[in-house]
Order: C-alpha cells, then structure tokens, then sequence
C-alpha cells in the first residue's frame, strides 16, 4: 500500500488513522472517502512516529499532527502530499508522559498526558511544524476530601469561543477550564469543575450551538450535562444520563470511550467499549435533556474512538482489538447508525477527517 493511487476518490476528502504499533498497528494509515457511500480506501500508511493513538488535523494548514503515546511522550506534525504523509520536521517531546489526546489552540498544539497527570503546549510555526522546549502544567494531585490522587490528564481542546482551554482529568476526577498565555503557551488553571468521585470523566464534547457541555465518564457508564458560561470560564454540572447499564454480576463491564455532537445539534453518540455498543441520544427535547433513544453494536470491539464526518451523516468507528475502522450510515430523522462498511486496520485507535 502506498501513495502512488490512480483510483479517482471522488472530492478528495482523506481520513487518517491512527493506531498503536506496540499492538501490531502501522502507524498513520491514510484512506480516501467516497463522497456518496462513505467508503474507506487505503492509499498509504506513515510509519516514523511510534504509537500516533491520537490525531488532529488544522483545518488552516491542512497539517496532521499526532501524539506518540509512549513514556517519553512527543507529538509530531506531517504535511499531507500525493505520495502521502511527510514529517514536518521532527518529533518534539512534550515534557509528559503517555499523551492521549491533542488539540490546536491560540497557536499552539496542546497535549493530554495520561501517565504524568500533565498538559503540554508546543510552539506552531507557520507552515505547521512543531518546536519546543514544551511548556507543562501538571494537574495538582489532591481530591476534594484532601486526600492525594492521582491525576490522568486524557482529554484537552478550546473551548467553542477559543478563550479556553479545557482539559479533562480521569484520575481527579474533574475537568479544568485553563487560560492559555499567547505570547509563552503557558497555561494556567481558571477554574476546576469537580465531577462524582470515582466516576472517571474521560471525554468531552460541546454542543455545537448552545452553551452546553456533555462529559463521558470511563469508570462509571454515565453523561454528565453541563452549562458552560464563555465569560466567566465555568463549567455547572447540571444532570446525568446513564449511558450503559453496568450489568449483572460476571457480565462485561462497560468502559464508555468517546462522545460526539451532530453538527446540527439535534443527537449525541457515544462509543462503549466492553459492551462494544454506539448508543444514541435525541436532543429533541432539548440539549441539557437527552434521551437514550437506541444502541447498536459498534461492529467489532472495543471501539476506542467515535467520529462523525464532516456532514454528520456517518459515523466511523475505530475499533481497537478487533482491529477495523467501521462506518455508519447516521438516519438523518431519529440520529441512530446503520452499519455501512469496514476497514481492517490493525490496533485501530483515532479517526479524523481533513
């Protein structure tokens, strides 16, 4: 498989996927999109960064930019080319350990770092690339009865305004709302939202037009509906939502793994792992008011990561340990996936869309 593809791919529209090469996975694969089926053709594969679990892409520049989610922790940023993806300059450590996730903000690439407990930024040049030393805010350690945690950083991205910075923490069990510095990438704690003890928040996702945020808890099988105020950086817990049920006793356990909103506003999805399921919510009632309108499964297991292409019209599902990205075809009048196709990409982790 490689860059030199003479098949028409309708829009030119790409997908990348990422996957852990300490799991047999290749790298970065890059698949083009049928524009009328969703369909995912493989047309080249990036192998130089180890372990790229999750990616991101500049809707600016058209760069990728990955973690390397290994002990040392770095993020790299590849240019897209006919013959596939080319490094844009090396791999920067981000100062954490076991980064999981990325985001782009104020100029600079942010980093979730699992294993530290840490959030890293990195300089972003003009044409993409990647510079450090990073700049590191580790997540203080003490719960809200005094006792010492400890903090797994697993999620950061702005906010819908870009004046913050949120960063979602499954060990402290809270999301903190952060002000970036634009001149040094600093970051610094604005505010911190303190979620249900043991309840493992793991990801999160805005509502595309209201001031609504929903987080996907890990540990416990749940959605915490939250109001999100853009002028004062805080974040009001509101109501949960079971998004699972947790089972009788010896059933699989449910570890829920990643949300999505429609780009209309009107469902949510979420990924479970364990149960292998997407479950979808209607918003018809409302946005602080989902309701948990149907599930499938998710087409192979252990789904480690949920993405809607760009129209909202389908689902991809990256189906960690039976090693495929599937896709769904979204009902666009009740929000629930109708399983269209596969993928085999060994150790999938992350899909996202130019």
């Amino acid at each position: 498989m490689n860059g030199a593809d003479s098949t028409d791919h309708g829009d030119g529209h790409r997908a990348y996927i990422g996957s852990f090469t300490s799991g047999g996975g290749r790298g970065i694969t890059v698949a083009a999109v049928d524009p009328s089926t969703g369909a995912l053709t493989p047309l080249s594969v990036t192998r130089s960064l180890p372990d790229p679990s999750y990616l991101t892409v500049s809707r600016s520049t058209g760069v990728v930019y990955a973690v390397s989610e290994t002990e040392q922790g770095a993020a790299g940023a590849f240019r897209p080319t006919a013959e596939g993806l080319v490094p844009a300059g090396p791999a920067v450590r981000v100062g954490g350990s076991g980064p999981t996730h990325l985001g782009l903000a104020g100029g600079r690439l942010l980093t979730a770092n699992y294993a530290s407990g840490s959030v890293s930024s990195l300089s972003v040049a003009a044409d993409g690339s990647l510079s450090g030393p990073a700049s590191v805010l580790t997540h203080r350690t003490t719960g809200p009865d005094g006792s010492r945690r400890e903090a797994h950083a697993h999620q950061v991205l702005p906010d819908p305004s870009g004046r913050w910075v949120l960063s979602v923490d499954l060990g402290t069990d809270s999301v903190r709302i952060c002000a970036l510095d634009a001149a040094t990438g600093a970051l610094r704690v604005h505010s911190e939202t303190v979620l249900r003890a043991g309840s493992g928040p793991r990801h999160l996702v805005p509502h595309p037009t209201e001031p609504v945020v929903y987080v996907l808890h890990e540990l416990e099988p749940q959605l915490t509906i939250c109001r999100w105020n853009p002028a004062s950086g805080r974040l009001e817990p509101v109501s949960e939502v079971p998004v699972a049920s947790r089972g009788a006793s010896g059933a699989v356990r449910p570890y829920p793994s990643a949300v999505v909103a429609s780009p209309d506003g009107r469902f949510l999805w979420a990924a479970v792992r364990g149960a292998d399921v997407i479950v979808t919510f209607s918003l018809a009632d409302g946005p602080e008011k989902p309701q948990l309108t149907g599930t499938v499964g998710c087409g192979g297991h252990w789904p480690r990561d949920l993405a809607a292409d760009p129209s909202g019209r389908r689902l991809y599902a990256a189906n960690e340990r039976s090693g495929d990205v599937t896709w769904f075809d979204v009902d666009p009048l009740t929000g629930r996936p109708r399983r269209a196709g596969s993928l085999p990409v060994p150790a999938a982790t992350c899909v996202a869309f130019d």
